[in-house]
């Protein structure tokens, strides 16, 4: 069975409290149960961890060689400016889709740069939690 690691990064833990009005009032719970039905639908297993902290993230990253077939990852602010994540999905041998609840092109001019999705498979913005079940059902898949 495929494994797949699901990272959330800074502030993703206050979902449905944090700015409702961009990213809805759906919790980080409500998200993870999302991901688990949508894996038990598509026969695969899923993890899911959020951390405000890099250094969490990194070291989940470097793990998933050894406990994933792939990785979706939500870093947060760190998306525009940690080349240290960036590195991290860089030195993996492991398709990461990179995914934003909201459209960060319609947002504030510096959330329209990734320093992480030239690494990545993919970048799925905009659509909500709806975009990670998409980013699952493509590792999934299979779809690279």
């Amino acid at each position: 069975m495929k494994r797949f690691i699901v990272i959330n990064g800074p502030n993703l833990n206050r979902l449905g409290k944090r700015e409702p009005s961009v990213y809805g009032y759906e919790t980080l719970g409500d998200l993870e149960a999302l991901l688990i039905k949508a894996a038990i639908d598509l026969e695969v297993e899923v993890n899911c961890m959020q951390s405000n902290h890099e250094g969490e993230i990194i070291d989940c990253i470097h793990r998933s060689v050894d406990e994933a077939d792939g990785i979706i990852i939500n870093p947060g602010a760190f998306t525009h400016y940690s080349y240290a994540i960036r590195d991290a999905i860089a030195s993996v041998d492991l398709p990461v889709i990179e995914v934003h609840i909201s459209n960060v092109h319609k947002r504030e001019a510096f959330r329209h740069h990734s320093v992480v999705s030239p690494v990545t498979k993919g970048q799925i913005v905009g659509l909500g939690l709806y975009g990670y079940i998409l980013a699952l059902t493509a590792l999934a898949k299979g779809e690279e």
